[in-house]
């Protein structure tokens, strides 16, 4: 029998494994940038088409390469930072593998021009998938420059895979982010079809997050700092009252290279424990040296991951750490015994001595004199009997009928739950059980209603007829509300503006870092505002769906979650029955927005069952 084992070719292996390393352009990303850092460069630029599926390229004034490693580096393993197995024990860079730029040049149009500072001359080179179309020599300056090109241009199926350009450019960004949080002494600038995005120039790491995040961001961050023989950490935390309802701006870095951990998440949850409402995520920005034969960045094929050698003192370290630095900072309550702080004096009160209180009286007044009142009374006016006083209450029952018979939009009951002979027209008392369902009864038993659920179901059908049929209704602010978001919601809620406006806000202005509200929907109050649109974002994150349709569903859907009575809030009985009124007046009654019953009936019979012996 023949063998049937044999070596894949070169330019297939290459393809394979270019299936681990690179997912989508922002991988390309990753590891341009990576390498860029590792050539110590000050200056890097990164320039984006297309999302990255048009061309990714970035420039460097790094060290650059030879003519032989420049042919050298798009072999597979081929690395300069390892020599033998120990050293993966001691990194100090970030790609070691070796695979990156040969994965890269398996599956698209790749250039690169590099130059070293001592010589007079660099190296021109062109690949195609794999192979090499042409190699001279060129006038360039020092660094490196890598055009990557038509990616996947070879592999149509993982082309067809990449989400919409929408998608692929915020997966972009967020490795950019994480390149320049981490290097805040590099300067980076990122363009994206010919707009300049970012133009971080060296700063200190404060100043780095907050040219990175804009808005309000400096406010927002605490400091945290300490060093022990385990670990050394800094960076900043949020403060409580900033938290998110996402998780957007959450870095951890660990010897300067960006990583996720859940153990390490929760460690900063627990030191926030008591004072985060509930479902609210903080921001952090904290980085952590540790020795590096403690760690193994080699367990996961993007580098994300990373063991430690002792996890559970690293965790109470940084948990401890947090919590001191929010105590503080007056952020967390701290106790002391020794002092009330009520009775603290104000600063400016310190070296005033107090103001001798005076009384005046006045001399004159006379309780039982029939003159008229004193020139200190002189306003007053003695009530007159008043006329006709019936006309008062003309029309004050017609008033609170219509009041009490108000309930949602269309309240008419639909007849797909109930036959018409079961209907019941008058008025049934309903239930509140534990505030979070409402009872019901209905001629052939009970419903009971899931009052979050039908809320949501009653809002997302208002919010939906809003934005597709009628105009939507604004309620105009006395004082125009200033939101502050990062680059990145920005850019989302610039996409989503049109669909906004559809049900009832109105934007004053957008600015860079920030946007002017002056009118919300009828049904949003002002303090709602906020919640909302972090909600939306975060509802957002897997990116804006690409038809105005789906656009509107996503944001009614995401308004209807945030507005909805929750569980646990008491209703009286007219808001039980103008809402288990205005469920049955939706088209679908049954499930709310997302596919979960809103409501469920038992009948006698089923009652009669449970008791029966």
């Amino acid at each position: 029998m023949s063998s049937i084992i044999q070596l894949l070719p070169d330019h297939v292996a290459n393809q394979i494994a270019a299936g681990e390393v690179v997912q989508r352009p922002a991988s390309v990303v990753k590891e341009l940038l990576e390498n860029a850092v590792d050539a110590r460069a000050t200056d890097i630029k990164l320039i984006i088409k297309d999302a990255g599926k048009a061309l990714v390229q970035v420039i460097d004034n790094g060290l650059g390469m030879s003519v032989t490693d420049a042919r050298l580096c798009f072999e597979r393993h081929a690395t300069s930072k390892i020599r033998q197995a120990e050293d993966l024990f001691s990194l100090h860079t970030k790609g070691f593998r070796g695979e990156a730029l040969a994965s890269i040049a398996a599956i698209a149009h790749v250039e690169m021009k590099t130059k070293q500072d001592q010589e007079e001359l660099g190296t021109h080179i062109i690949i195609e998938g794999s192979k090499f179309v042409s190699q001279d020599v060129a006038v360039l300056p020092k660094g490196t420059s890598f055009a990557v090109k038509n990616l996947f241009f070879n592999i149509p199926a993982r082309r067809n895979f990449l989400k919409s350009d929408t998608v692929e450019y915020r997966h972009i960004i967020d490795e950019f982010q994480r390149v320049a949080l981490a290097h805040p002494k590099i300067h980076f600038t990122f363009y994206h079809n010919g707009s300049e995005m970012f133009n971080l120039p060296p700063s200190t790491l404060r100043q780095r997050i907050v040219n990175i995040f804009s808005g309000k961001t400096n406010e927002k961050l605490v400091p945290v700092q300490e060093e022990t023989e385990i670990v050394a950490i800094q960076g900043f935390v949020s403060k409580p009252e900033f938290a998110k309802k996402n998780r957007g701006e959450q870095f951890f870095f660990v010897n300067d290279r960006f990583i996720k951990s859940g153990y390490l998440h929760h460690a900063v949850m627990a030191a926030y424990d008591g004072i985060l409402k509930d479902g609210a995520q903080p921001s952090y920005f904290l980085y952590l040296s540790v020795p590096p034969n403690t760690i193994d960045i080699n367990i996961h094929p993007t580098k994300t991951e990373i063991k430690f050698d002792d996890e559970h003192a690293l965790y109470a370290i940084l948990r401890a750490s947090i919590k001191h630095s929010l105590g503080q900072f007056n952020v967390a309550p701290v106790l002391d015994f020794d002092r009330d702080s009520n009775l603290d004096t104000p600063y400016h009160y310190k070296d005033l001595e107090g103001a001798t209180p005076t009384i005046q009286v006045d001399g004159n007044f006379n309780p039982f004199s029939d003159d008229k009142p004193n020139k200190h009374f002189s306003n007053y006016k003695k009530p007159e009997p008043t006329a006709n006083w019936e006309s008062l209450y003309v029309g004050l029952k017609q008033d609170t009928d219509e009041i009490g018979h108000m309930t949602f939009e269309n309240e008419e009951v639909t007849s797909s739950l109930f036959n018409d002979e079961e209907v019941e027209h008058s008025v049934h008392k309903t239930y509140q059980i534990h505030k979070k369902y409402i009872v019901s009864s209905i001629k052939s038993g009970m419903v009971i209603v899931d009052q979050q659920r039908a809320h949501q179901r009653v809002l997302y059908e208002q919010f939906l007829v809003n934005m597709t049929v009628n105009q939507a209704s604004s309620q105009q602010l006395l004082f125009p509300l200033n939101l502050f978001f990062s680059s990145s919601e920005m850019n989302l809620i610039a996409e989503l503006q049109l669909s906004l406006m559809n049900t009832g806000f109105v934007f004053e202005e957008n600015n860079s870092d920030h946007i002017v509200i002056s009118g919300i929907p009828v049904n949003v109050t002002e303090s709602e505002v906020s919640l909302v649109l972090e909600q939306l974002l975060s509802d957002l994150q897997d990116g804006i769906p690409e038809s105005s349709f789906s656009q509107n569903d996503t944001i009614a859907k995401s308004m209807a979650k945030s507005l909805a009575v929750k569980t646990g809030t008491h209703l009286t009985e007219k808001e039980q029955e103008n809402l288990v009124n205005g469920l049955f007046a939706c088209k679908d009654p049954n499930v709310s927005p997302f596919h979960k019953p809103t409501f469920i009936t038992m009948r006698v019979e089923d009652l009669d069952k449970k008791f029966a012996l």
